[in-house]
């Protein structure tokens, strides 16, 4: 039961918070006083604080003093996070939320406070840094209030959905249409760059959609032609070979992996290893592909003996090059003939690309397979997004929407390439 003392001019309470001091195994009492309470008020404002705690509601002062600092350390070594996340999460702290919180209390951190360092990041970053910034900010706070015993009653950031002040609309890359024809321009100049390679590198991108990582990380045993006979899963392997080399064969590739850097959360400095990971989102996928692609995958691959099935000029994989500088830049941009040991035609720029983003190819590939009616259910599988909701569960891609797939590909491909016979070939 609580108790009170006058002290002066005031009245303390002092009440029992059931917890345990681990070094000295003696109890822990907490206190409050004020000048305005009478004795009943005091008696009164303890059992409610004894209440909180037999109930595992209360929060001692003396809990939210640990250090922001110290507190995200915590966090962040109690998350199961790909290496990657958790470089990403140390670089943000480091950048702007330590400089900011670091030294200070966790519950004297005030949501006016927060406001004040949201806008000023907001007038000098870009809006999705920022946004970046306030999910994790958030996060770290909201598990300080669901940490047990809580660190503070709630947490200082505010609700995205409780809007306040002026709308602002979301800002977003500007993207244009992208004929079939400026990609097929794309792998043109790319067989100019690196040839072949290039070449089909360039056109499996634009007609399966996958990610830079998941090409960098294509082994020749997941090309067409090879996979599913390759699969090491027997079952996979005999679904596979019954679904796609059945009755109805379709040409197919395998996406098992990506190539990146992963690098080490406690060294983040470092450049990082390179290396096999699964697919963004864990999205392991089988591709259905047009013919004509199935065709370029064996001719590439009768070319070289690389393990890659897209090596760099030097044999490496193209994780471990300037591959922005020196493959994706000249294919987009263009650049003037040159002569000598690397001689090359003077290349056109492609419109639709000049200064953009390799991964914008990604999608262009969605619109296209919309614009001939593919469902749209098939176009998110073919992608590797996970479908959210009732349409995720109950709702699946089947092999006559992959053929529908094949076939709108391939007249597509034709299609570009009749409209492209009178420009100049490589």
């Amino acid at each position: 039961m609580p108790w009170i003392e006058q002290r002066g001019n005031s009245i303390r309470v002092r009440w029992d918070t059931y917890q345990v001091d681990p070094k000295t195994g003696r109890k822990i009492f907490d206190g409050k006083s004020r000048t305005d309470w009478t004795a009943q008020d005091a008696y009164d404002y303890g059992l409610d604080r004894e209440s909180d705690a037999r109930n595992g509601r209360y929060v001692a002062r003396s809990d939210g003093r640990i250090l922001f600092k110290d507190w995200a350390e915590l966090w962040l070594k109690a998350q199961d996070l790909d290496p990657t996340s958790v470089y990403g999460y140390r670089k943000k702290l480091r950048a702007q939320i330590f400089p900011e919180w670091g030294e200070t209390p966790v519950n004297e951190i005030s949501t006016l406070g927060y406001q004040v360092w949201m806008r000023r990041l907001k007038a000098t970053y870009s809006e999705n840094y920022v946004r970046g910034i306030r999910i994790l900010f958030g996060t770290i706070m909201d598990d300080a209030v669901s940490h047990r015993p809580p660190l503070i009653h709630e947490s200082p950031v505010p609700k995205e959905n409780r809007r306040r002040g002026r709308y602002v609309r979301p800002s977003r890359e500007d993207k244009v249409e992208v004929p079939t024809e400026d990609l097929h321009q794309l792998a043109e100049n790319a067989r100019q760059v690196w040839g072949l390679t290039g070449y089909v590198f360039q056109m499996t991108k634009a007609y399966t959609g996958m990610r830079l990582g998941e090409m960098f990380g294509l082994r020749r045993e997941f090309m067409a032609g090879n996979w599913p006979e390759s699969e090491e899963d027997r079952k996979l392997r005999e679904y596979a070979l019954e679904r796609y080399c059945g009755k109805k064969p379709m040409p197919v590739m395998r996406v098992a992996w990506q190539y990146k850097y992963v690098k080490d959360p406690d060294n983040p400095d470092e450049k990082g290893v390179p290396t096999l990971a699964l697919p963004k989102y864990g999205s392991v996928r089988s591709l259905v592909i047009p013919p004509f692609l199935a065709a370029l995958h064996e001719e590439l691959l009768s070319s070289h003996d690389s393990e890659w099935a897209f090596p760099a000029m030097g044999g490496e994989n193209l994780l471990t090059t300037d591959f922005n500088t020196y493959y994706w830049k000249p294919v987009r941009d263009g650049c003037d003939e040159r002569t000598g040991r690397y001689a090359r035609p003077k290349l056109p720029a492609v419109e639709s690309f000049q200064g953009k983003r390799i991964h914008l190819i990604r999608h262009a590939h969605g619109p296209h397979l919309e614009e001939d009616g593919v469902p749209d259910i098939a176009i998110e599988e073919r992608l590797g997004h996970v479908v959210q909701g009732v349409r995720g569960v109950y709702r699946k891609g089947t092999p006559k929407m992959e053929r529908k797939i094949v076939r709108v590909l391939q007249e597509r491909f034709e299609k570009a390439e009749a409209s492209r016979s009178g420009s100049p070939r490589g």
